[in-house]
C-alpha cells in the first residue's frame, strides 16, 4: 500500500475519520476537481486496507457535507470544493478535457494491476519483468565508476542515438546473423516507444495491421490510441498461423504485421524455423512489412532460438525491435529499431520532436556492457536463474494444478500460459486473489474474449512467493469451481 493511502491504525483518530480527511484534502486542494468520479467503494476499501463499511461511513459524511454526491450513470462524483464556493466563476471542467484526449485509457483491470504492482506486500504471479535480485544494479554502478572521463557526456546525442551505442548494437546483432550498420539503427526509450514512433511516423489513422491473437497488451494499446485498427491472427504451438494472411491482407488492405516470434508474450511460444521462413515468404510476396519484436530473444534456456526474421530478410521488409528492458533492466529505458535507412531517418526525426533523445547515462551504460562483454556474462547467469525458476514453477503446477489446468513448457522467456479445463469466472478469481494479496494477469487483457487463461511469470516473484502464491491460488480456484458447480 502506498503512503498516500496508508492509515494510522494505532492513532486515536477513527479510521473513517482518516478516510474522510484524506478524501476531503484531495477535493480541497484541487487534486479531485468538481465532477471527478471517485473510485468505487470496494476499490477504496482495498486501497485503504479497511472494511467496505468503514468506507461507506466516511463517504456518507462527505455527502452530508455536500462534497460528493451519487449521480445516476456516473457513480459518486465530487460536487463541491472551496474554490467552487469562493469563486464567482465556475471551475474548469477537467473531466471534459480528460475525455477529449485521443490517447485511450487503460482497461479498468489493467489500471488495477498497475496500482497493485506498487504495493510491496503483494505477490505478483504475472509480472513481466526480472525481480530486483536478478538485476545487476551493483555491477552496473561499478562499471560506470570504471568509465574513462572522456567516454561519457551529459549532452544531447545524435538524432539516431549515441554512435558508440549504435556501433555496439551493430556488433551485437551480428551474433544473431543480422547485418545492420549504425546508420540503420535508431536508439529508443524502450520497445514501447519504438511502436509509438512507428504508429506516428509510418501509419495513418484508419490503417489496419495484423497482430497475433492473443498479443502484448501495451503494444495493442499504442496502436489503438494512434487510431489504427487491429485484426487478430490465430496461433498454434509453432507460432503465428500463416494460411489466411494473403486473403485477409487483400480483404482488409493491411499496412503491416506485428509479431513476437520468440518466447511470445503472453503465451511463451516459440515460432519454429520453418514457420518463420513461411511467414517471411508470404509477407514478401504480399509486400506486407513486418515488425519483429525480439525483446525476449536472448533469454533462451537449452539452445538458442531460430534465427530472427530480420536475419532472413533480403528485401528490407522487416523492422526489428530489440530492448534491454527484459534482460538488463527496465529502468534503463533503452531499446532499438533496425530497418531501412529512410525509415530510420523518418523515425529519428519524430523522436527528436518528442523527447530529443534517450538518456545519455543509460546509453553510455548499455554501450559499455555490450562492448566489454559484461552483457554476455550477465545473460549466462540470467538464463541459468530463469531456467531454475521455470523448472520449479512447472513442478508446482504438476503438484497443484494437474486436475485444474493445462500449460506449456516454455523454452525461454518469462511466461507460462495456463489454460483452465473447466469454466471459471476469471474476473471473480482476479478480484478474490487481489483481495488476498495475489496479483494475476488474466488472459482477457490480451484477448478480450478469453475466459480460460492466466499468464504466469516465473521471472519476478521469489521462489517462496511462487510456492505460497500458486498453492494458495489453486485452493481459490477449486473453491470457485465447486461454487459454480453447485449454483
Amino acid at each position: 500500500m502506498s503512503e498516500e493511502w496508508s492509515l494510522n491504525k494505532s492513532a486515536g483518530v477513527p479510521l473513517h475519520q482518516q478516510i474522510y480527511d484524506r478524501i476531503k484534502e484531495k477535493i480541497m486542494n484541487g487534486e479531485w476537481p468538481v465532477g471527478t468520479r471517485i473510485p468505487p467503494q470496494r476499490e477504496l476499501a482495498e486501497r485503504f486496507g479497511v472494511n467496505r463499511s468503514t468506507v461507506v461511513y466516511a463517504l456518507g459524511e462527505l455527502a452530508a457535507d455536500g462534497l460528493i454526491e451519487a449521480m445516476t450513470g456516473r457513480g459518486t462524483v465530487v460536487s463541491n470544493n472551496t474554490w467552487n464556493l469562493l469563486s464567482s466563476a465556475p471551475s474548469p471542467d477537467w473531466n471534459r478535457y480528460v475525455s477529449s484526449g485521443f490517447y485511450q485509457p487503460n482497461l479498468r483491470m489493467i489500471q488495477a494491476i498497475n496500482r497493485a504492482e506498487a504495493d510491496p506486500g503483494i505477490v505478483r504471479l504475472g509480472t513481466g519483468e526480472l525481480s530486483s535480485e536478478l538485476l545487476p544494479a551493483g555491477e552496473m554502478l561499478k562499471s560506470l565508476n570504471r568509465s574513462q572521463d572522456g567516454a561519457f557526456s551529459l549532452g544531447y546525442s545524435e538524432p539516431k542515438g549515441s554512435l558508440a551505442l549504435r556501433e555496439a548494437v551493430s556488433r551485437y546483432l551480428r551474433g544473431k546473423a543480422i547485418n545492420a550498420s549504425p546508420a540503420s539503427i535508431l536508439i529508443v526509450s524502450g520497445g514501447l516507444q519504438a511502436l509509438q514512433l512507428i504508429s506516428l511516423g509510418l501509419l495513418h489513422r484508419g490503417s489496419t495491421i495484423f497482430v497475433e491473437n492473443p498479443s502484448y497488451l501495451n503494444s495493442i494499446h499504442v496502436f489503438q490510441s494512434a487510431g489504427v485498427h487491429m485484426h487478430g491472427l490465430p496461433m498454434d504451438e509453432e507460432g503465428l498461423r500463416t494460411e489466411s494472411i494473403s486473403r485477409l491482407k487483400r480483404q482488409h488492405n493491411a499496412s503491416l504485421l506485428y509479431t513476437v516470434p520468440t518466447f511470445h508474450n503472453p503465451t511463451g511460444s516459440l515460432m519454429s524455423s520453418a514457420r518463420r521462413q513461411e511467414l517471411l515468404n508470404i509477407c514478401s510476396r504480399e509486400r506486407l512489412p513486418v515488425i519483429e519484436d525480439d525483446v525476449y530473444g536472448d533469454l533462451w534456456f537449452e539452445q538458442p532460438a531460430p534465427l530472427p526474421l530480420k536475419a532472413r530478410d533480403q528485401q528490407g521488409l522487416v523492422l526489428y525491435l530489440g530492448s534491454m528492458s527484459k534482460t538488463l533492466g527496465p529502468g534503463l529505458r533503452i531499446g532499438w529499431i533496425v530497418g531501412p535507412e529512410p525509415v530510420i531517418d523518418r523515425l529519428a526525426d519524430i523522436k527528436m520532436q518528442t523527447d530529443y533523445g534517450s538518456s545519455a547515462l543509460s546509453q553510455h551504460a548499455v554501450a559499455q556492457w555490450l562492448s566489454e562483454g559484461l552483457y554476455e556474462e550477465h545473460l549466462t547467469r540470467i538464463r541459468r536463474e530463469l531456467k531454475l525458476r521455470r523448472d520449479y514453477t512447472l513442478r508446482l503446477l504438476e503438484e497443484n494444478y494437474r486436475e485444474l489446468a493445462d500449460w506449456n513448457c516454455p523454452q525461454g522467456g518469462f511466461y507460462i500460459w495456463l489454460r483452465f479445463k473447466q469454466p471459471l469466472s476469471i474476473r471473480a478469481l482476479f478480484d478474490q486473489a487481489l483481495t488476498e494479496g495475489i496479483l494475476l494477469n488474466p488472459g482477457m487483457i490480451y484477448d478480450r474474449d478469453d475466459r480460460q487463461h492466466l499468464r504466469l511469470s516465473y521471472a519476478y516473484a521469489s521462489m517462496e512467493e511462487l510456492c505460497d502464491g500458486l498453492q494458495h491460488l489453486s485452493r481459490m480456484i477449486r473453491e470457485l469451481m465447486q461454487r459454480r458447480a453447485s449454483d
